[in-house]
């Protein structure tokens, strides 16, 4: 039967917290907050599972696409891209009790790879990458997002709503009624053809 050294054993144990440490400073990041930083936006209701379909389909998600959720919730919509399409999707929510919910049903339905879900403020996210940008959102919501689509999103890019529309001076390029359900498609125009922003 081996004796431990006693040098080797300390040495070990000390290389056991250091890592420890490491892990949990992660880097530098700051932690990720567990209670709400300022009041909701909006409060969640879900995107029913046959609209989230429908959006996706008049969306035309491609598999190089980049799929942004804004107020993502429980994260069915990036989700649902991933399964149906194998797109790369990013949800992002004020709510962190969302976020993990959303974490928890991409990894139940196998695409956890693919989705990443962060707390964030919807109006701080960076959109430049997104190809497809899906909301359920309010009216007011929508039109204080239009300047960042117009300033951010590539040329191409599609905007897809549930139910709300961007106001009469941004008319969708198709609107689809589902009885009590609407959606809402805007394809992102070439810049040059984009409203000037107001300073």
């Amino acid at each position: 039967m081996r004796t431990p050294h006693p040098v080797s054993d300390r040495a070990l144990a000390l290389l056991g917290l250091i890592l420890l440490a490491l892990c949990q400073v992660g880097a530098g990041s700051e932690p990720e907050p567990t209670k709400l930083k300022r009041k909701l936006d909006v409060w969640y209701v879900a995107t029913p599972h046959e609209v989230v379909d429908r959006m996706l389909y008049e969306a035309k998600i491609r598999p190089t696409d980049v799929v942004y959720d804004l107020g993502c919730g429980d994260g069915r919509m990036v989700i649902a891209a991933a399964k149906q399409y194998g797109t790369r999707g990013i949800g992002v929510d004020l709510d962190p009790a969302r976020i993990r919910e959303a974490r928890a049903n991409a990894k139940a339905q196998g695409v956890d790879k693919l989705v990443t879900f962060q707390v964030g403020d919807m109006f701080e996210t960076d959109l430049r990458e997104a190809n497809v940008v899906l909301l359920y959102l309010l009216p007011e919501l929508n039109r204080r997002l239009k300047p960042k689509f117009f300033a951010e999103l590539p040329p191409g890019a599609r905007v897809v709503s549930h139910d709300f529309d961007m106001g009469k001076d941004w008319v969708p390029d198709r609107s689809v009624n589902l009885g009590s359900d609407g959606i809402y498609l805007w394809v992102m125009p070439p810049l040059a053809e984009r409203p000037v922003a107001k300073h």
